[in-house]
C-alpha cells in the first residue's frame, strides 16, 4: 500500500470518532458496572464472601464444553458451535466465559437459585424448538409460576436489569446443592451472617464518640427545678469539652464522675466460632483451604464434596434445557472437565507425567500441552505408545527403538535374560 492509500485508510480511534450527539444513542450512564454480581444480606463485608469466591472461582477453573459422544457415552470430538463459543470465549457483550462461570457460581451459591438466560438466538423459540444461542447471563427468578417464571436479568441495550417472564423450558434453572446449609433462614450461614451482622453493630457502639460516663450531682434530682438543672449541667460539661483544644473540662468540688466504658462481657465471639466450625464441617471443607495450606487429601475431599456436585448441578440442567431431543439423539452432550494437573506439586509432575505415557493414557504432546509447552513436530509425540517398549511398523519389523531389524515374533520369543 502506497503512502496516498494509507493515508486515506488511517483510521484513530482518537481523532476519527463519530459525533455521538447527532447520531447513536449511548444508552443509560452508569458510574459502575451495573451487569456485576453484589451479594446480598451483607454477605460480602465477612468471612462468607471469602468462602463463596474461593468455591466460585474454583468451580470456574474446571472447563465446561459441548460435545460430541460414541455409543457408550465416552468423549468423542469437542463441537465448534456459537454454544461451545458462550462456553470457552466469550458469554456476552460485557463477559468473559470465565467472568460468566464465576457469576454463575457465585450467585448460585449466594442466591440459592438462579437461571442461565440464552439472550441473543438464531431464531425465535415461538417459533421452534431447534434454535442457536449465540450469548447468555445469569438471572435471578422472581416469581413462580407452574409452567413459566419470571427472571430478573441485565439487558445490555438499555443498560438496566429487567424482569421478563418466560417458559420454563427456555431456561437453566439451577439450585444449589447445598442449600439447606447455605440458603435456608435459619441454616448455618444464615445464623453466622447475622452473628456478624450484630458483631459489627457491637464494634460500632464501642468505636462511637460517646464517652460512657455518668455525674453524680450535689443534690437530689427529684424535682423538676433539679432536674432541669441537672440537663443544664451536662449542657455545660458538653460544651467545655467540644469547645476545648484538649478535650478538658472542669467539674465541682461535689460533683463526681462514674466511669462506665469498661465493655460487657458477652458470649458472642464464641458463638461465631463454633457457627464457624460447623459452617467448615457441614460444608466438608477445611479452613486450610481458605489460607493456602491444605493437603492433598483436603483438596480432594473438597473437589468431590463441594466443586463436583455444585458443577455438575448446572452442567446437568443445562444439557436438559439446551439440548434438544434431535442433539441428544445424535450423541451431543454437555461435559466439564478438570485438570488433575493443577493440584500436583512440581516434584511429582515428571513422575506422574511417565506413568501416563507409559500406560498408554496421554501422548506426548497432551502432556506437554498441560504443562504449557508448545507440541512437538515429532509424529510419534501423538501417539499413545510407551516409550520403553520397541516400536514396530507394519510389516512387523522393530523401528527406531529398537535398531536390530528383528520381527515381533522373534522379540517375543527372546528369554527374558537377552531382553
Amino acid at each position: 500500500m502506497g503512502i496516498i492509500d494509507r493515508l486515506q485508510h488511517a483510521w484513530n480511534a482518537f481523532m476519527n470518532r463519530d459525533p455521538t450527539p447527532n447520531g447513536i444513542y449511548l444508552g443509560m450512564p452508569s458510574s459502575y458496572n451495573p451487569s456485576r454480581i453484589h451479594l446480598t444480606g451483607g454477605n460480602e463485608r465477612t468471612i462468607l464472601s471469602s468462602i463463596i469466591t474461593r468455591i466460585a472461582m474454583d468451580a470456574a477453573a474446571i472447563d465446561i464444553c459441548h460435545v460430541k459422544t460414541d455409543s457408550e457415552g465416552r468423549l468423542e470430538d469437542i463441537i465448534d458451535d456459537e454454544l461451545n463459543r458462550c462456553f470457552t470465549l466469550e458469554a456476552n457483550l460485557d463477559q468473559t466465559s470465565r467472568a460468566f462461570w464465576q457469576d454463575v457460581y457465585t450467585s448460585l451459591l449466594d442466591e440459592g437459585c438462579i437461571c442461565i438466560f440464552p439472550v441473543d438466538l438464531t431464531v425465535s423459540p415461538k417459533n421452534t424448538d431447534s434454535y442457536k444461542i449465540n450469548t447468555m447471563r445469569v438471572g435471578k427468578v422472581t416469581q413462580w409460576y407452574p409452567k413459566h417464571v419470571t427472571v430478573d436479568v441485565y439487558d445490555e441495550n438499555t443498560g438496566r436489569h429487567r424482569e421478563i417472564t418466560v417458559p420454563k423450558k427456555f431456561v437453566s434453572i439451577i439450585e444449589n446443592p447445598m442449600s439447606p446449609i447455605m440458603n435456608e433462614p435459619n441454616s448455618i450461614f444464615k445464623r453466622l451472617s447475622r452473628k456478624l451482622a450484630l458483631l459489627d453493630r457491637v464494634d460500632e457502639a464501642q468505636a462511637s464518640k460517646k464517652l460512657n460516663i455518668i455525674v453524680q450531682l450535689p443534690y437530689p434530682l427529684k424535682g423538676e427545678l433539679n432536674q432541669q438543672r441537672a440537663k443544664q449541667r451536662l449542657k455545660d460539661i458538653e460544651e467545655q469539652l467540644q469547645n476545648s483544644d484538649r478535650g478538658i473540662a472542669y467539674i465541682d468540688a461535689t460533683e463526681k464522675v462514674v466511669q462506665l466504658n469498661r465493655p460487657i462481657e458477652n458470649q458472642l465471639l464464641e458463638q461465631i466460632e463454633y457457627l464457624t466450625k460447623q459452617l467448615y464441617n457441614a460444608l466438608s471443607m477445611d479452613e486450610s483451604i481458605l489460607n493456602h495450606t491444605a493437603t492433598e487429601s483436603a483438596m480432594n475431599s473438597y473437589q468431590t464434596r463441594i466443586i463436583e456436585p455444585l458443577v455438575s448441578a448446572v452442567v446437568c440442567e443445562m444439557r436438559r434445557k439446551f439440548l434438544t431431543k434431535t442433539a441428544i439423539s445424535q450423541h451431543h452432550s454437555i461435559m466439564f472437565f478438570r485438570d488433575p494437573f493443577k493440584l500436583i506439586p512440581v516434584t511429582q509432575v515428571a513422575d506422574i507425567s511417565d506413568k501416563l505415557s507409559r500406560n498408554e493414557i496421554l501422548s506426548a504432546n497432551e502432556i506437554r500441552q498441560s504443562l504449557g509447552r508448545r507440541p512437538s513436530k515429532d509424529p510419534h509425540a501423538d501417539e499413545l505408545h510407551n516409550s520403553n517398549m520397541p516400536r514396530y511398523d507394519d510389516s512387523g519389523v522393530a523401528g527406531d527403538v529398537a535398531s536390530s531389524g528383528e520381527s515381533l515374533e522373534d522379540f517375543l520369543n527372546k528369554p527374558l535374560s537377552e531382553i
